[in-house]
């Protein structure tokens, strides 16, 4: 058994009280929106998820690129690591905005351009686990894997740019509105606080994760070594 980083375990600690701030944060800091009211609070939630799924793939992609240049199965164990984490996080964004939607829009979901593209995003990498799954051998695995994440990732910038480039109903939060149609959202201080501290607390719990997942990976590679 690897023995844990004292770091990591700092991390492990940290990580759950920061996320218990954030609810406090949200529910008690956080002033209610004057028209979404209760239902704009998951907001906070669906922004920290979507961020860290999309950094998260983009993680993997880099993983990948270095894996094909190095050849060392210690990037593939972060690549996969990196996408299994991601893409919890990015369905759950994606469940949240449905939720939040339901009310603000009067649907639970519409072929909206932000939202196909995240859901086409999110399938992406259910089909890389799809593909890791029907390979034993490692390196051809993780060469095929490290081939698709560097395809797969640029999906990441067409999902996040899509309010940008197309017509949708999504609000834009930073930056112009570009042909999207939606004003720039405009928050207070506080809201703007609570945002950015949770997308800093679910990027902790994300490389706390993340750290986990990758000695767990280490420990799989070491046994599928003896099987061989």
């Amino acid at each position: 058994m690897l023995k844990q980083p004292k770091f990591l375990l700092f991390l492990t600690i940290l990580s759950p009280i920061l996320f218990l701030v954030d609810l406090y944060l949200i529910f008690y800091y956080a002033p209610l929106e004057a028209i979404m009211n209760y239902v704009q609070k998951i907001f906070y939630i669906h922004l920290a998820c979507a961020w860290v799924g999309m950094v998260g793939f983009l993680v993997a992609a880099f993983s990948g690129f270095q894996y094909l240049r190095t050849k060392d199965l210690a990037w593939d164990i972060v690549e996969a690591a990196s996408v299994e984490i991601s893409l919890v996080f990015f369905f759950v964004a994606i469940v949240s905005g449905s939720i939040w939607a339901r009310p603000t829009w009067g649907t639970w979901w519409t072929w909206d351009a932000r939202l196909t593209t995240a859901a086409i995003l999110e399938m992406i990498y259910i089909a890389y686990l799809m593909l890791r799954e029907g390979m034993d051998d490692p390196e051809r695995r993780a060469r095929f894997s490290a081939v698709y994440t560097l395809v797969g990732g640029l999906s990441v910038p067409l999902t996040f740019f899509s309010i940008r480039l197309w017509q949708t109903i999504h609000p834009v939060l930073l930056g112009t509105q570009g042909s999207s149609g939606q004003p720039e959202m405009s928050i207070p201080a506080s809201m703007l606080a609570t945002m950015l501290f949770g997308l800093f607390t679910f990027t902790i719990l994300f490389v706390t994760l993340l750290w986990h997942r990758i000695r767990l990976g280490r420990l799989v590679l070491t046994l599928e070594s003896i099987k061989n």
